[in-house]
């Protein structure tokens, strides 16, 4: 049996190649992302690689993986603490800060792969983001002391979806200025209430 230590170091190692690949993915996209040189930005060999992710699908739906827990842990915690006056402003610190991150491109990327384990991956990001994005949107309307005429499960998916709208905007035109566009979409999904 393996000792205590070596499996932390194997897990280091796993997580130092999901590391790297993320970095590659969101400086140079998904599609750049080689086995070499994810092995090159992680600083292990390209069989410890094949050791823990047995090709480059296994790898990229371990990334899409990673990226959505970390993305989801992120949105939960976007309303923690928020108040009337901020509850709009801090979602737009949130999606700007995603923006930023590029994390939310690669997972969409992630989607369009050619193999189904990181396709399958993204698509149980995006249910995870919805369910997040439920629960974000109950507590926006909670925090306003507004209710939704339209349920809270229904609302995380449009706004899942206008949040990966902005997401490949973005991708396509880095200058331009999205909060207008997302102050208009919240103003008309608040509109919605009672």
């Amino acid at each position: 049996m393996p000792s205590r230590t070596a499996l932390d170091q194997s897990r280091s190692a796993a997580d130092r190649i999901v590391q790297g690949a993320t970095t590659l993915a969101v400086s140079h996209g998904v599609a750049h992302v080689s086995l070499q040189d994810v092995a090159e930005e992680a600083g292990v060999s390209k069989g410890l690689i094949h050791y823990h992710f047995h090709d480059r699908e296994t790898l990229l739906a371990r990334l899409a993986e990673s990226l959505s827990a970390r993305t989801v842990a992120r949105q939960s915690a976007a309303l923690h603490g928020t108040s009337i006056g901020s509850a709009v402003d801090d979602l737009w610190v949130w999606v700007d800060e995603e923006l930023r991150r590029g994390q939310l491109r690669v997972l969409i990327e992630l989607g369009r792969e050619p193999g189904e384990l990181p396709r399958r991956a993204a698509r149980e990001a995006v249910a995870l983001r919805r369910e997040a994005g439920s629960q974000m949107v109950a507590r926006l309307f909670q925090v306003l002391e507004l209710t939704p005429r339209l349920p809270a499960p229904l609302l995380a998916e449009v706004m899942t979806a206008f949040v990966d709208g902005l997401v490949v905007r973005a991708a396509l035109e880095p200058q331009e200025e999205l909060r207008p566009a997302f102050d208009a979409f919240w103003l008309s999904v608040l509109s919605l209430a009672e």
